[in-house]
């Protein structure tokens, strides 16, 4: 199957377009992605929405946010309701790396979607929706 041999491509070109923010300031391709991620889902706050959402392994989570917590990109708040949770916030000096990664991720959006069409993206979200589905469903049955 053509997808089976070329998925990582797709990460590939992505680590490639990150690799000079992620040399520039010092981070590992997964300390970016979460400071990423938390600019782009901010409610998805603590280490175990990270774990859940990018199916990433709690040891790399945690190593990577007490990286970015010494760098003094993130700080950990205990939750007021529940005081077992920490909330992760970004903080200001994070900001130029989220406007440079921010960039990056829509060139690679632009660059990966050249040439197809809107009605084409409405059928490629539809399947690519199920597909995710199909795979979540297997992997928790």
């Amino acid at each position: 199957m053509h997808f089976w041999d070329q998925h990582k491509n797709i990460t590939n070109y992505y680590e490639k377009l990150t690799s000079s923010i992620c040399q520039q300031y010092k981070l590992t391709q997964l300390e970016y992605d979460i400071l990423m991620f938390l600019y782009n889902n901010p409610k998805y706050n603590t280490a175990s929405d990270i774990v859940r959402i990018r199916k990433s392994t709690k040891s790399h989570v945690s190593t990577s946010l007490k990286n970015l917590e010494n760098k003094k990109l993130i700080i950990k708040k205990q939750n007021k309701e529940n005081r077992k949770y920490y909330e992760i916030f970004l903080l200001e000096k994070a900001n130029i790396i989220i406007k440079n990664g921010k960039k990056i991720q829509e060139q690679f959006i632009e660059d990966l979607f050249e040439g197809i069409s809107e009605d084409d993206m409405v059928i490629f979200k539809k399947v690519f929706d199920k597909i995710c589905k199909n795979a979540d469903f297997h992997l928790n049955s």
